[in-house]
């Protein structure tokens, strides 16, 4: 398992998930699994693998690279580091203003190991429905028709918490907020599954590359933290 919090300009805090490439969990079945390809040879289905294949989980197994700028904005300060990724080989690339860093994510020594944990806290952003499917050691809870916490919409809450073994940053949980659509409009980030939110931010601006619907904007309630993701390509 790969997670971590990490540091970026000016204190902003960033969080990734679990890194595993498989998923235990089930839920209840739900009546819209007609959204998953396959439903008629697997009629039972959960609320977890709909938002996946909704944000186009079935196109992953094609996807040969993605390109990806990670940029954070604060007040007037500006973060940013660009990636290329090939998840068949486990290849990346991290581009800065400073440096360029090539390392293999199954190969990794003690120093590629920070750049992995960048990575891994990025990638999450980016693709976090996925890791509803995709990673190990987790407990999913559910509850309906809840208050989201910055639009104060009405909308259904999946939690997804981590065990207390394994990775960066152990025992956190994670709020997905998602409508009738099973599209997440909000989230809440809790460290060690804290009662209280760390962090709380929109999901926005979505884009569809390659039949993959990524969320390319996300806000504070205040609007003065963005997080978001330009340059991006898919093959």
């Amino acid at each position: 398992m790969k997670r971590l919090i990490l540091p970026l300009l000016l204190c902003v805090i960033v969080f990734a998930c679990n890194d595993n490439q498989q998923k235990t969990d089930t839920l209840e079945p739900t009546k819209t699994s007609e959204l998953i390809p396959d439903h008629d040879a697997n009629p039972v289905v959960s609320n977890a693998e709909i938002i996946a294949y909704k944000n186009g989980f079935e196109q992953w197994k094609d996807v040969s690279e993605i390109n990806f700028t990670f940029n954070v904005d604060r007040g007037a300060s500006h973060f940013e580091r660009s990636w290329v990724w090939k998840p068949q080989s486990g290849l990346v690339i991290m581009r800065t203003a400073k440096d360029t860093v090539t390392f293999e994510r199954s190969n990794l020594d003690s120093i590629q190991m920070k750049y992995d944990a960048s990575f891994t806290n990025d990638k999450y952003w980016l693709l976090a429905p996925f890791n509803l499917l995709w990673d190990e050691g987790t407990t999913i809870t559910e509850r309906e028709n809840i208050i989201a916490p910055i639009s104060k919409d009405t909308l259904n809450e999946l939690t997804l918490t981590y065990g207390n073994e394994g990775g960066y940053t152990p025992g956190d949980a994670y709020d997905f907020y998602y409508g009738k659509d099973f599209m997440i409009r909000e989230w809440a980030f809790r460290k060690g599954n804290d009662s209280l939110p760390s962090m709380l931010n929109t999901w926005e601006e979505y884009q569809t590359h390659k039949g993959i619907q990524i969320s390319t904007m996300h806000k504070d309630s205040t609007g003065s933290f963005k997080l978001y993701f330009t340059n991006i390509l898919v093959k």
